[in-house]
């Protein structure tokens, strides 16, 4: 009687299980009171469309490309001409300052008070090719001396023109213009590639939300053929074709069956939650997912996915800028290693006077050109150690960066192998699966009439569920070494089109 009583409750619990199956996502958990968005269908392209477009990632992604947009924006800059106002304005002094005597050397105090203004316009243009700077400027300055007498005086630059070089030394300017461009396309293909990454987590979303609506399926399967075999069972025990011990068996089965669709509910309510997180819909939104096992017939060349490879993602651009870098370290090893030297050199008209209108009247001509040199004369190896570090740290860099090309060209011939199988794999699960429901079908036929035993019909039973999850594992493991590879070339290989954005619009 105990048995039967567990029985009954096993019973009513899943049948009220079973009649919610249809709609088990738009139910939401009693103890909240909240009701659920209505029933969503998505398919893997729109889950995928929804991700680039709302997840956290992709947001993420779009701001550190941002970042990398308005730092090649700073860089360009520097090579446009800039305008410049400089000031100094109320510049109020009332002290004592030291003076020295010029012909006894005493030194004695003496009142200073007065307020300087002055202001600078300058036009500055860097030269890439030198490292030098040009600067056109022109500057005006007024001192008013109040006391022992009150002065006014002026004075003028009209217009000067400036250059400042480095002989021999380190030119910046030339080597940022050798790696700065490809850092902004490196960023531009990381960007790509991010979303890319969007794109598999996407997929996984959608294929664990399957996989869970699958096991779910199968449990309720399940715990529906145990019945039926539950109830050919108990009319073998009367007939005594079976045991009690084997009757018992298949009650079990049947109980732990029951009990697997409340385990499977919570793990697909998760999965459905994980997937609406991601894809930005309200947490217990109803969807529905638009399922399709059918998988594009396509066969990858190793030659031409290396060539997508190379020419598309960021990892070729990242190995050429190691190496300008390398080189890089070199030449301003080199810079500082010996004598050093700058040229600053200065041409314009100048003049001053005690009324602003005269100050402009017979400007006088202004040149001042000087030459600053550094030579160490004893420095104990330090300036060529200096440069042999950093031929040693270069050579190392680019042993690591030819090993790195290898290994890179290895992985993609070994995915673009699995891939190629995987195909075949997903028709041979196919093929299996068909064959392991209908081989359990036929079984729970036989069972019924005497001819099946309660341990071969557990094994089949065992051996169809796996035969599905094979199936769907091996179409979902298609899908995510399609875009997989999808990332890495930034080509996709079902329409035959490079992976693009409007970059434009995202830093608006």
């Amino acid at each position: 009687m105990k048995k039967k009583l567990i029985l009954i409750s096993a019973f009513l619990s899943v049948t009220v299980a079973f009649s919610n199956t249809g709609n088990i996502l738009a139910q939401n958990d009693g103890s909240s009171g909240e009701s659920v968005i209505g029933p969503r269908i998505l398919s893997m392209e729109a889950v995928i469309r929804l991700a680039q477009e709302n997840s956290i990632s992709a947001m993420t992604n779009r701001n550190i490309f941002a970042a990398s947009y308005w730092q090649y924006r700073s860089y360009t800059a520097q090579y446009r001409p800039s305008l410049n106002l400089n000031g100094n304005v109320g510049n109020f002094n009332r002290s004592l300052q030291p003076l020295q005597d010029y012909q006894t050397g005493a030194i004695a105090y003496r009142s200073n008070y007065n307020m300087r203004n002055d202001l600078t316009l300058s036009i500055r243009q860097n030269v890439a090719l030198t490292g030098g700077t040009f600067s056109l400027s022109t500057s005006l300055s007024r001192l008013d001396q109040y006391a022992p007498n009150r002065l006014t005086t002026w004075y003028a630059q009209p217009i000067y023109l400036t250059y400042m070089q480095n002989l021999w030394g380190y030119n910046s300017l030339k080597w940022d213009r050798k790696i700065e461009p490809h850092n902004y396309e490196i960023a531009k293909r990381q960007y790509l590639e991010n979303m890319e990454n969007v794109t598999i987590s996407a997929a996984d979303c959608f294929w664990n939300l399957n996989s869970a609506k699958v096991s779910y399926q199968t449990a309720v399967q399940s715990f529906e053929d145990s019945k039926r075999l539950y109830e050919a069972a108990q009319t073998r025990f009367r007939m005594g074709t079976i045991t009690r011990d084997n009757l018992l068996q298949i009650e079990l089965r049947m109980l732990n069956d029951s009990l697997a669709i409340r385990s499977q509910e919570v793990i697909l309510k998760s999965a459905q939650n994980q997937l609406c997180s991601y894809i930005g819909y309200q947490e217990g939104t109803d969807i529905t997912l638009s399922i399709s096992y059918s998988i594009p017939d396509i066969l990858l060349n190793f030659d031409d996915v290396l060539e997508k490879a190379l020419d598309n993602s960021s990892f070729s651009l990242s190995q050429t800028v190691s190496r300008v870098e390398a080189d890089r370290s070199i030449a301003s090893a080199r810079a500082n290693q010996g004598i050093t030297a700058s040229v600053n050199a200065t041409f314009g008209m100048s003049n001053n006077a005690d009324s602003f209108s005269d100050t402009f009247v017979a400007l006088q001509d202004q040149e001042v050109v000087g030459v600053t040199f550094a030579l160490p004369i004893v420095d104990w190896g330090l300036g060529k150690g200096r440069v042999q570090m950093a031929k040693a740290q270069a050579e190392t860099t680019k042993s690591q960066l030819d090993q790195s090309l290898m290994d890179y060209r290895q992985d993609i011939m070994v995915r673009v192998m699995q891939f190629n199988n995987q195909r075949g794999q997903c028709e041979i699960s196919k093929r299996a699966m068909q064959i392991a429901e209908e081989s359990y079908e036929l079984a729970l036929r036989n069972f019924g009439s005497g001819t099946m035993s309660v341990t071969e019909l557990n094994q089949l039973q065992d051996t169809r569920d796996d035969a599905r999850n094979s199936y769907e594992n091996n179409v979902r493991s298609f899908w995510n070494q399609y875009f997989s590879l999808r990332k890495t070339t930034l080509y996709d290989f079902i329409s035959g089109t490079d992976i693009n954005a409007e970059f434009d619009r995202i830093v608006k």
